[in-house]
């Protein structure tokens, strides 16, 4: 689809995932992390009429001047910004609002399409690509974010009720192995690609083995029955930290019932915890407990894009009959096996992000945007841990083998799971 189509597809879908949500949904922020979906719709917009309206209109009159501040996430360049932890004081605008304020920009931004001048189509079209794609990130967020929110419910409600039986059970692990030695890593300019990923250089690998599944809910209930949250000797020292301060005994969204039985809560409600499902919502400081409690580890970004090689996508779009991956266009919103390889992997792509043991950091010749763009993600490389391969909530067309997500080793909101290496 070309960009303008993409555009509106993108802006479209957005809307869709909030139009299971009640307006009082829309409006929460239970945790500093987790921002309000409203704040999602608003936030996204302002990206497109900061980047581009205001850059390519001449004298530009903002919608509303107050969501310069409202609504910019942590752009220091272009301004002052709300603080993330007090999202949820802003009761207006209202949702209603909100989205008049979305039909407004998306309004503007098709006609000043138009309009742009041939000089500067392809700068235009550059920052549309990047605003399509951070929204599609913010899509993402926003299921994130939406299953922190009823959580907090008593009544545990249901976002979506659709769903799949894992009726196959786990798939047989198998260590796929690799022979290490010099190879290219990273995205050169002749696709999309975020700043993040470039420029392609090499690395240096030692030879290594990389399992051809996720770990399994069952897999680590057995880490939690041997005591693995009370040895510190399998855990980093800031993980011990955490795990002490905050009490962790299991994975975010799993409790235990009246009867003892352990329960999880997800986005089709309030479940039985189901041993054949890959474990979720891991911190990096749970993983790299697991792995050792194992006598293995985490691959590193490296070795998993050098694993990525021996599977068949590029930007995937798989049927969601096949269940050769597991991504947004699916409608699963809960983490299964898929019932076919890839390769010779499961889920190395889609299901659940990926911890790895890179620390986010830049690549030999990184340069970020020029301007504001480039605080998107360069201002980040510091205390943040590389995951990689998207997960049920990413747009497939969204991800890339390159891709570098990242968050902090304590954080676990996320879609997130653990495939071991050594």
């Amino acid at each position: 689809m070309d960009l303008l189509e993409e555009y509106r597809h993108t802006r479209a879908q957005t809307e869709t995932l909030c139009a299971r949500l009640n307006s009082e949904d829309m409006v929460v922020q239970p945790f500093d992390h987790v921002s309000p979906p409203k704040w999602h719709l608003a936030h996204t917009t302002w990206f497109f009429e900061t980047f581009i309206l205001d850059s390519f209109s001449g004298d530009y009159q903002y919608y509303d001047d107050s969501f310069q501040k409202k609504f910019n996430s942590y752009y220091k360049q272009i301004g002052d910004h709300w603080k993330q932890s007090q999202r949820g004081t802003l009761s207006r605008p209202t949702v209603s609002e909100t989205m008049e304020y979305r039909n407004a920009i998306d309004t503007r931004i098709l006609e000043l399409s138009e309009k742009i001048q041939p000089k500067d189509r392809s700068r235009f079209d550059s920052i549309l690509e990047i605003g399509i794609h951070h929204e599609k990130q913010h899509q993402e967020l926003l299921l994130m974010d939406i299953k922190s929110i009823l959580s907090c419910n008593l009544k545990s409600p249901v976002f979506s009720s659709d769903s799949k039986n894992t009726d196959l059970g786990v798939p047989q692990e198998e260590w796929i192995s690799f022979p290490g030695g010099l190879v290219e890593i990273g995205e050169n300019e002749e696709r999309f690609s975020i700043d993040n990923e470039r420029p392609k250089h090499k690395v240096f690998l030692e030879p290594f083995k990389i399992s051809n599944r996720l770990v399994s809910n069952a897999e680590f209930l057995k880490f939690i029955e041997f005591g693995g949250y009370t040895k510190p000797e399998y855990w980093l020292s800031d993980g011990w930290d955490i795990l002490t301060e905050n009490k962790w005994n299991s994975p975010l969204y799993w409790q235990k019932n009246d009867s003892g039985k352990w329960i999880e809560v997800t986005l089709n409600g309030l479940k039985e915890l189901n041993l054949d499902e890959p474990v979720s919502h891991i911190s990096f400081f749970e993983a790299d407990a697991y792995a050792r409690y194992l006598g293995f580890r985490l691959p590193t970004e490296f070795e998993w894009e050098e694993a990525s090689r021996k599977c068949d996508f590029e930007r995937p779009s798989f049927p969601k009959e096949s269940m050769a991956s597991v991504f947004q266009e699916s409608n699963i919103h809960h983490p299964i096996y898929s019932i076919q390889k890839n390769g010779p992997f499961y889920d190395l792509l889609g299901n659940l992000w990926e911890w790895t043991a890179s620390a986010y950091l830049p690549y030999p010749g990184f340069r970020p945007a020029n301007g504001a763009l480039g605080e998107y993600n360069g201002k980040f490389m510091c205390n943040q841990m590389v995951l990689r391969g998207g997960c049920l909530a990413t747009p497939a067309d969204h991800i890339r083998t390159t891709y570098r997500n990242f968050y902090r080793p304590e954080q676990r909101w996320m879609f997130s799971g653990i495939r071991l290496a050594q």
